[in-house]
């Protein structure tokens, strides 16, 4: 194979996939480059996701173990893959005809490249509110973030294989559910001096049902908990993507206004105050809600300002719990053994 036209090893990680398996798939294979293939992994699915598969004619390994994780499953499709790029797409994504095109001129045409990632594109599949905001509030935090990555995507996102290899894949012990385990790799691979890149071109459609329940779980204990402890033990903050500076000043902003809620009981005036943080808040969202109102209009973007101020309530508690459980005894630790 030459060098500007690598292989690729796409790997799909699927539990119970059967709703959308089959239209990924169908995605994958109606792409325009064909120097690639496709590795399903089954991780212990008791729905007809396996029969689909195999319709497809496409290479299905079962998990070592049922739900093994998606980080797991990906490494166990890693070691048997023969492509010098791996792509990773998570069965509930459909990509574009070129995606894997895109993907291979990249890495074709700059040898120093070790990873990149995309995005969801503008219109997701299910038509329900939180559906819809959520995956368009992915899509417009990784349309607005440098393309000189410090994390990796897992959704949709490619690595050369030697250096997924040198960094040992994905951590499948401390993420054996699907968590941060991209993002983590994303902080090692950085560490050890690779690029990543964010192509922002490199889009696709996401299939995924959010509800309340499933939205506010995955949020606060799969992203939210764990990103904070891992910004806290090892990777330090950045100022990109969700951790931009201005990102922290709305967490502080939310902060503010919930203590000062309590008191405007017994001093009125108190309201005053509320109402200026709040248009501070809306001020340093300006961009995403003026996303919203071009996307979906004013009533659809009425309806997205709880959900932010949601959404920089719980992540900005999850970091001051993760704070104090993790960094506070290690620092309390460190003065102890400076003292003695």
């Amino acid at each position: 194979m030459s060098k500007s036209q690598p292989f690729i090893s796409v790997i799909v990680p699927v539990y119970n996939g059967g709703k959308f398996i089959g239209r990924c798939l169908d995605g994958l294979l109606s792409n325009r480059y064909h120097d690639f293939d496709i590795i399903v992994v089954n991780d212990g699915s008791t729905d007809d996701t396996e029969k689909i598969c195999n319709a497809k004619n496409v290479r299905v390994l079962q998990s070592e173990r049922p739900r093994s994780g998606p980080g797991a499953a990906r490494n166990l499709a890693a070691s048997y893959a023969q492509g010098d790029v791996l792509l990773f797409v998570d069965a509930d994504v459909v990509v574009e005809s070129d995606t894997l095109a895109k993907v291979a001129y990249r890495f074709a045409s700059d040898p120093g490249l070790s990873a990149l990632f995309g995005s969801y594109d503008n219109a997701p599949a299910e038509t329900n509110f939180l559906s819809q905001y959520k995956n368009l509030q992915h899509h417009f935090v990784h349309q607005n973030s440098r393309s000189d990555a410090s994390t990796f995507w897992a959704g949709l996102g490619a690595i050369r294989t030697d250096a997924f290899e040198s960094m040992g894949g994905f951590d499948c012990v401390q993420f054996a559910i699907p968590s941060i385990e991209d993002i983590e790799l994303g902080a090692r691979l950085r560490l050890a001096g690779h690029r990543i890149l964010l192509d922002a071109t490199i889009q696709a459609k996401h299939l995924k049902h959010w509800g309340v329940v499933s939205l506010l779980r995955t949020d606060i204990f799969c992203r939210a908990v764990p990103w904070s402890r891992l910004i806290l033990t090892s990777q330090g903050l950045i100022n990109d993507m969700n951790l931009k500076t201005n990102d922290r000043a709305c967490a502080a902003l939310v902060a503010l206004i919930c203590l000062l809620i309590p008191l405007s009981f017994w001093q009125p005036l108190t309201l005053i105050a509320i109402a200026g943080l709040l248009t501070a808040f809306i001020y340093l969202n300006r961009s995403i809600f003026t996303f919203f109102l071009k996307e979906k209009g004013l009533l659809f973007t009425a309806m997205v300002l709880p959900w932010q101020l949601l959404y920089f309530l719980y992540s900005g508690a999850s970091f001051v719990a993760c704070w104090f459980i993790f960094a506070l005894p290690a620092t309390l630790r460190s003065v102890r053994r400076e003292a003695s």
